[in-house]
């Protein structure tokens, strides 16, 4: 008997057992046999995620900018004096993460394959393919396919974009600077990126469910930047839940990650959410066990919680996401013809990826900026609520 048993070996469930075994029993369960496989993650990164995570990943490169590819081939570039993102090894990350859950006293139970649950007595009952597990709570950090999500009814995510990503040998002209492409031919419902690390790019794109499977867009995107007869280190691919869930707690239950929708709709990153989500959960669990209560209703608390530190950001980013899907590439290249401007860049070199949606409404608080986009985003914002 346990007292929590977190679903999901990957770096939220492990800083959520990093945290909660300072004071629980915590048993983590993983289905892969090892700890940051397969990579499924760009790897791109702030500082404070770093900070956030607790350890010291290797960092391939710095990157202070970037340069913005819209349909009609014009660019806008971005730069920075300082870096704004970092790309990290993350295979390792997840692998310093789960031994330092393990040095704060969490327990691993890799190559197991939680099946189902049920509550019986005020208990939760977990079948996994390893056998018969119980605790006083379930934590699904169990990623974008989420198994214990599904437990609550009617609860999957609004939308998933379907990502690929390469590593291919090519030494990049400016190694500082991302490349981002957007466009309907491009990548469909989002957009493709090109980052550099030593004589390597790691390459990739999303697109939205319909748009059909990202491959072929993989291979023109690489033969559209001259990189299709490069070889190819290695490919991964996955899925990216956006737009949130009905629910992310149940009777002795809590969603974290990606199981629970923390993903930023506007770049796609979940780590910062989701790092900054595991304190509202600890939080929530350490108050469950003082009053003995882990009731639907008790718990509720949790969802509150992590909407008072993230909501606001991933709510206005997935706005923004559905106003720019409404967007034809007429429309796009017209935004870059407005933004595309000197005080505007100014404006934009202060971002945080962060927090990507208030750089968005920031520049729509600059005058001019403001009566030029006005009626493209009307337009959109009407499409949207159709």
């Amino acid at each position: 008997m346990h007292d929590v048993i977190v679903i999901g070996g990957g770096p939220v469930g492990n800083k959520a057992a990093s945290i909660l075994a300072k004071d629980h029993d915590v048993l983590v369960v993983e289905d892969h046999d090892i700890p940051g496989r397969p990579v499924q993650c760009t790897g791109l990164v702030s500082d404070e995620v770093i900070k956030l995570s607790g350890v010291r990943p290797t960092i391939l490169n710095r990157l202070y900018g970037a340069n913005v590819f819209f349909p009609s081939g014009q660019k806008i570039s971005v730069r920075s004096k300082e870096h704004k993102a970092v790309l990290i090894d993350r295979a390792e990350l997840d692998a310093k993460m789960a031994g330092k859950a393990e040095d704060d006293g969490a327990k691993h139970m890799y190559s197991t394959r939680y099946i189902t649950h049920r509550i019986s007595d005020g208990k939760v009952k977990i079948t996994t393919s390893g056998g018969e597990l119980s605790s006083s709570m379930i934590i699904g950090a169990d990623g974008h396919n989420s198994a214990v999500a599904r437990t609550i009814p009617d609860n999957e995510a609004a939308e998933y974009l379907r990502g690929i990503q390469a590593d291919v040998r090519y030494k990049a002209d400016d190694p500082e600077m991302i490349d981002i492409h957007i466009g309907s031919n491009i990548a469909p419902g989002f957009f493709a990126w090109a980052i550099p690390f030593d004589d390597m790019l790691r390459v990739g794109l999303c697109t939205s469910h319909e748009a059909g499977p990202p491959s072929a867009y993989l291979k023109s995107f690489l033969k559209r930047i001259g990189a299709d007869e490069n070889e190819i280190v290695s490919k991964y691919c996955g899925k990216i839940p956006l737009g949130g869930r009905r629910r992310t707690y149940a009777d002795n239950l809590l969603l974290i990650g990606d199981a629970a929708c923390h993903v930023k709709p506007i770049s796609g990153g979940g780590l910062q959410p989701a790092f900054r989500s595991v304190y509202a959960l600890a939080e929530t669990i350490s108050e469950a066990f003082d009053e003995l209560n882990f009731s639907e209703k008790f718990l509720s608390v949790y969802e509150k919680r992590w909407k008072r530190d993230v909501g606001k950001e991933l709510k206005r980013g997935y706005r923004l996401r559905k106003m720019y899907t409404s967007m034809s590439d007429t429309e796009l290249d017209h935004v870059s013809d407005i933004i595309g401007k000197d005080s505007i860049i100014r404006m934009l070199n202060g971002g945080d990826i962060d927090h990507p949606s208030d750089l968005l409404f920031g520049m729509m608080r600059h005058p001019i900026t403001m009566l030029r986009l006005a009626p493209l985003m009307i337009k959109a914002n009407m499409r949207c609520v159709r």
